[in-house]
């Protein structure tokens, strides 16, 4: 009987509007394409290895043999997930010699990356 109540856990009891709430938040809810961008820049996030490479060059700009070697994986497959997370500006790259050197694409990719470890650390 406690699973079935369960189901009614998410819903009002009473049916009611908060009108002024209501109008405040539509008004601020971004465009549907802004939404579609930002749940698309997650689904990035949505793979470990992705998520391996960006927190390794959270701690240095690095080569991909550099990488792969970090991560213990071939350069073939580092260089598959860098073209994505290139795609999705969350990694830059540049020439230093014959390397090219990635690195994180700006300070807002660093700051999910600490935000993203100290919520699920709490």
């Amino acid at each position: 009987m406690a699973e079935k109540d369960n189901k009614h856990e998410h819903c009002c009891l009473e049916q009611h509007n908060h009108k002024e709430l209501i109008e405040s938040v539509s008004m601020d809810m971004p465009e549907e394409e802004v939404l579609y961008d930002l749940a698309e820049l997650f689904k990035v996030f949505g793979d470990t290895t992705r998520i391996k490479i960006l927190y390794t060059l959270f701690e240095s700009e690095m080569c991909v043999c550099d990488i792969a070697e970090v991560l213990n994986m071939t350069q073939s497959a580092i260089s598959h997930q860098l073209k994505v997370l290139k795609q999705a500006k969350l990694v830059k790259n540049r020439r230093d010699g014959k390397q090219i050197i990635y690195s994180l694409d700006d300070g807002h990719i660093a700051n999910i990356i600490t935000m993203g470890i100290e919520h699920i650390m709490e």
